[in-house]
């Protein structure tokens, strides 16, 4: 080594200068050569000065002399040290450079043994096979690369060279690993790339509840194999699964990967380290997340009566991380799969949510025409609420004492009747009658439940009827369109939720959790839309109706001469197609809609069909007694057959009530036969069912259609003059 900074120094040209101590005692030396010069010079005139002296003028003259010659020679000395130091310190400063630049670059060149030395014994360890001494190597060779990169203002072209070599080897080293661990582990599986033990042996293992592994152990191999065991079981529970995992983890373990990184008692971390770490960290992450998506969420209670028993999970969960750790696959700080499990009641609301939406769903996009009876005795089955708290019971009992009395005390005539309050007998979906079931369920299930449970379930059951005020009229939008069946079964569903909203709340308020005691506990602020969405999609269906039913009519070719065939057999053939039509619809609302509903809307399309042929009639201009008693036929047919079309029960017997009532649900039936009758009257009984304005004519219409009606039918004489004046 001092062979090559002798080399350095006198490469740069700095060997023969002298050292700092060199040049100071030079100096040093001629200082005190002066001194002697000086003293020298005062002994030369003191010498001189006393044989002259004449008197004390002369001795000081000779003095100041002497002080300026000293002065003189002090300043002269002071300059040249002076001088010869500022030279020196320089001359030291860049020496002191140049030693570090040199010093730099002795460290560089000793660091480059270093890594050609490396590789030397890298190449030699790999070649007798010793590959965790050959890493070593390789590794060492790394850090010297390194090193020499992180230096500052030295950018070779040599560093390029060396990282090349450098990944060339790693290449290299990780070639014959792969050789040897496939002489160690052979796959009898397609060709692939990838994570064999996961995809092909773990994951398995972890989907299939059937599949098996069976571990055949001979003198100098280990094999896996699978078997199939028929199960009914949809997913294996999580202490199976963990009893699969751990057996093929243990066999792995114990044959390849409980060896240490290395022996270098240098690096006694990297000692410590086994193979089976860096699996366990190369898999951990994807074999929790399968564990948890594809065996745990499974296990996941769907009621909350069975969360006790999910102890044993958590129990299992725990000594598989165990015994992962005793492996060492798994650290000692990772515990996602234990959280999972210990998360559970957040995973158990969570589920329960997701469950109850995906059923309600289902419900809602399923066929609405499958329907079921409705009564007001009919109540949704529930098992018995589980009492409120003892202050609220006390409120309650209060209360109803307090309710009692008062009932008590009404009279017998002011009693509501015992269904004033009840929906009306009507067929509503099945699928709806099952929905409002699992609102109820789902309530219940909470009041059995932690707070945050129960306030997911109780909003979760909202999100049950946003979702059905969003997801049925689009879903089932065109057979609500197309099919009056459909649109009154739908009504009758808008109307049956509506009805359970108003109380479903107050029910359960007492029930929940405090957090929900506040007033929250509510759905019916849900009200008004479920009624609104249930008659507007009936009134849409009626609007379509009556479009049909005045299509009709307009081909009757405004009922006018009716003496001519073709325009009777129009006008006919347009009547029978509206009382069809009516029928059809009697038949498809029949047993559906509630019966007051069902006689409005038949009272509302046969009123609009009347009111139409009557507006048809009374502006006639001029109708012949041929016309008159066409008219009057077509006329009668729709008086005879109308009342045929109110039909709300099945028991044709129980209908006749509604027949006789037809003119409570038809505002123009009563003026609609008053017409009937005026086509085949006389002037004088026209006179008399006018009555001076009193008579049922004048109630049906007014003076000016009467007037039209009997220009219409009679000719100009003196007898309809006179009948006309007394229209007034």
């Amino acid at each position: 080594m001092s062979s090559f900074v002798t080399e350095v120094l006198a490469h740069s040209g700095r060997l023969e200068k002298e050292d700092l101590g060199t040049r100071i005692g030079r100096l040093t030396r001629r200082v005190e050569e002066i001194k002697g010069e000086v003293c020298s010079m005062i002994n030369k005139k003191y010498n001189e000065f006393l044989p002259s002296m004449q008197s004390a003028q002369d001795l000081v003259t000779q003095v100041d002399e002497l002080c300026d010659d000293i002065d003189l020679l002090k300043s002269r000395v002071e300059s040249e040290v002076q001088q010869d130091l500022h030279v020196s310190i320089a001359e030291f400063t860049q020496l002191k450079q140049q030693l570090e630049r040199d010093t730099v670059v002795l460290s560089m060149l000793k660091q480059l043994q270093e890594f050609s030395t490396a590789i030397e014994d890298y190449n030699c360890a790999l070649s007798e096979k010793k590959y965790v001494a050959a890493a070593q190597h390789l590794k060492k060779a790394q850090n010297c690369l390194k090193s020499l990169k992180s230096r500052k203002g030295f950018e070779l072209q040599i560093f390029k060279s060396l990282s090349v070599e450098l990944t060339i080897q790693k290449q290299n080293i990780l070639y014959h690993l792969g050789e040897e661990w496939q002489k160690l582990a052979a796959w009898k599986l397609p060709t692939s790339k990838g994570q064999l033990l996961l995809k092909y042996i773990i994951r398995p293992l972890v989907f299939y509840p059937s599949l098996h592994a069976l571990i055949d152990t001979h003198p100098d191999t280990v094999v896996f194999r699978f078997e199939s065991v028929a199960t009914e079981l949809e997913h294996s529970s999580p202490p199976e699964v963990f009893t699969k995992i751990r057996l093929v983890l243990e066999v792995l373990q114990k044959h390849l990967l409980d060896l240490p990184l290395g022996d270098d008692l240098e690096d006694e971390k990297l000692s410590k380290i086994v193979l089976a770490e860096i699996v366990g960290d190369m898999i951990w992450e994807d074999l929790s997340e399968c564990l948890i998506k594809d065996c745990l969420v499974y296990s996941i209670p769907t009621n909350s009566s069975k969360l006790e028993q999910y102890e044993e999970v958590i129990q299992s969960t725990e000594e598989f991380e165990n015994a992962l750790k005793d492996m060492r696959f798994l650290k000692g700080d990772t515990t996602d799969l234990l959280k999972y499990a210990r998360n559970i009641n957040s995973h158990f609301a969570n589920k329960k949510c997701q469950d109850v939406i995906v059923a309600a769903r289902n419900l809602m996009t399923s066929e609405i025409h499958n329907t079921v009876k409705i009564s007001p005795e009919a109540k949704i089955v529930l098992p018995e609420l589980p009492a409120p708290d003892e202050d609220n019971g006390l409120k309650m009992q209060k209360a109803s004492k307090s309710l009692h009395n008062e009932m008590m005390n009404l009279d017998t005539e002011n009693k509501l009747g015992e269904h004033s309050f009840s929906l009306p007998t009507c067929r509503i979906s099945e699928s709806v009658e099952k929905l409002m079931e699992l609102a109820y369920q789902t309530l219940l299930e909470a009041t059995t439940s932690s707070d945050q449970c129960a306030v997911q379930l109780f909003y979760s059951v909202r999100n049950i009827f946003h979702l059905f005020h969003d997801v049925v009229p689009t879903y089932h939008k065109e057979n609500l369109q197309k099919l009056p069946q459909l649109a009154a079964i739908h009504h009758n569903n808008c109307m049956y939720i509506a009805h359970h909203l108003l109380t479903l709340g107050h029910q359960f308020k007492l029930r929940l959790a405090p957090v929900l005691c506040d007033g929250t506990t509510t759905f019916v602020d849900l009200v008004p839309g479920f009624r609104r969405l249930g008659t507007e999609c009936f009134l849409a269906q009626m609007r379509a109706q009556k479009g049909e039913l005045l299509e009709r009519l307009s081909s009757a070719r405004n009922f006018s001469n009716m003496d001519d065939e073709d325009n009777y057999s129009a006008a006919s053939r347009a009547v029978r197609q509206v009382l069809h039509q009516l029928k059809r619809l009697g038949v498809v609302w029949q047993d559906v809609l509630p019966v007051n509903i069902y006689c409005k809307a038949m009272g509302t399309l046969l009123n609009t069909a009347i009111a139409e042929i009557i507006g048809r009639i009374t502006t006639l201009e001029d109708i012949s007694t041929q016309d008159g008693d066409r008219l009057y036929s077509l006329c009668r047919t729709i008086v005879e057959e109308g009342p045929q079309v109110f039909t709300p029960l099945p028991d044709e017997n129980e209908n006749k009530k509604f027949q006789e009532e037809v003119p409570v649900y038809v505002p123009k039936w009563m003026p609609f036969k008053e017409l009937m009758l005026l086509l085949q009257a006389s002037l004088q009984e026209i006179g008399d069912r006018w009555a001076d304005g009193k008579g049922p004519l004048a109630t049906a219409f007014s003076s000016g259609e009467v007037k039209a009606l009997i220009r219409a039918l009679f000719q100009n004489t003196e007898r309809r003059a006179a009948a006309l004046a007394k229209i007034k």
